[in-house]
């Protein structure tokens, strides 16, 4: 073979090769409406742990911590606004200042909507999740001002990373956790905007399985599933039939993990969707999956699969049907993404792995 025909030989296998990474990617795109950068350029290093709410008038807001790096003092919770369709730019609405010689570092802010009263934003401050404290702030204007931050009741700490769910009668079940005594999954039941809480004990023995950050998924017959991250590679499951007073035994589901924190919701027409790590090493790959019944998972999209970190996703369903994911990019950015959930299309999980 001459070295014309070896040429144009590589360029046809290279050519071959482009238009099957082409069509796998596509393939994998399916159902991914579009993706963004909530900001290109921010006044901050490193950034992390979003999260998606949609307002009362429509428009969308996230939030998420950022500063030098987690756990460092001047780590605050920064905040946009998706307004006639573009992204704002970023505004610091909370520091963990405590007076002139003392401040904390922010983390892990949960933005929430009730059906009646103001929106709500809860974060953590605190030198370390093992030490760190709840706080609230409210907005009666779809988060334009906000009034003062005030600390939560002690051993009080709202959502510990994942939204709320909220009963018919008004009461708010808060997915919580702790980390000063072993990973520990509790929940909080909220009334009054805040003004009345119960605590509901933890759920778990950290000997067998060490676990944080519930998300929190409902079922047709009333019952609430639990879903949290652990330590042992897997994500695990507990299950409540009495608006979440009790907890089933904790016990391991086929997704694996890879100690990394995820988020999902329970779709209009009753599926289950959840983003995660679908991995037990790093945070490189990020996936979607879908489920009937919360036992049994399809693969459903693949939002990452290179090099780099892609954690944390926060989603909603907003009313008019679309999913919302936002997600650390990469330690440096959020990404905001949008799903269509009818044009999904579904495969057996293990394709994915």
């Amino acid at each position: 073979m001459g070295l014309k025909s070896i040429i144009m030989t590589a360029i046809f296998v290279f050519n071959c090769g482009e238009s099957v990474i082409s069509m796998c990617s596509a393939m994998e795109k399916i159902g991914l409406i579009n993706e963004e950068f909530i900001f290109e350029k921010a006044p901050f290093r490193e950034c992390h742990a979003s999260t998606i709410v949609e307002l009362k008038n429509g428009d969308l807001m996230s939030a998420w911590f950022g500063g030098t790096h987690e756990k460092n003092p001047d780590v605050v919770i920064w905040l946009s606004r998706k307004k006639n369709g573009q992204w704002q730019t970023p505004v610091k609405v909370a520091d963990g200042i405590q007076h002139d010689k003392k401040r904390y570092p922010c983390w892990n802010p949960v933005l929430f909507q009730p059906v009646n009263g103001p929106l709500l934003l809860f974060y953590k401050v605190g030198p370390h999740p093992s030490t760190w404290w709840g706080m609230l702030m409210t907005s009666m204007d779809n988060g334009k001002t906000w009034s003062e931050p005030r600390r939560l009741p002690e051993d009080i700490y709202g959502p510990i990373k994942n939204k709320p769910l909220q009963f018919e009668d008004g009461v708010i079940l808060c997915p919580s956790s702790t980390e000063n005594n072993g990973w520990r999954v509790h929940f909080e039941l909220m009334k009054d905007i805040g003004k009345t809480w119960e605590f509901i004990e933890p759920i778990n023995d950290p000997k067998i399985f060490e676990a944080i950050q519930p998300t929190l998924l409902t079922y047709s017959d009333g019952s609430i599933q639990a879903l949290c991250r652990s330590r042992q590679k897997r994500i695990v499951e507990t299950w409540s039939h009495d608006s979440g007073k009790t907890w089933s035994k904790m016990k391991a589901t086929s997704l694996p993990n890879p100690s990394a924190g995820f988020d999902g919701i329970t779709l209009q027409d009753g599926r289950g969707l959840l983003v995660y790590n679908h991995t037990t090493e790093g945070r490189a790959k990020l996936n979607v999956a879908i489920s009937q019944n919360g036992i049994n998972w399809d693969a459903a999209l693949i939002l990452e699969d290179q090099p780099g970190q892609y954690s944390y996703p926060a989603v909603i369903q907003t009313k008019d049907g679309m999913v919302h994911v936002t997600y650390t990019y990469d330690l440096k950015r959020i990404k905001h993404v949008v799903i269509d959930p009818d044009k999904l299309k579904l495969e057996p999980l293990w394709d994915f792995q």
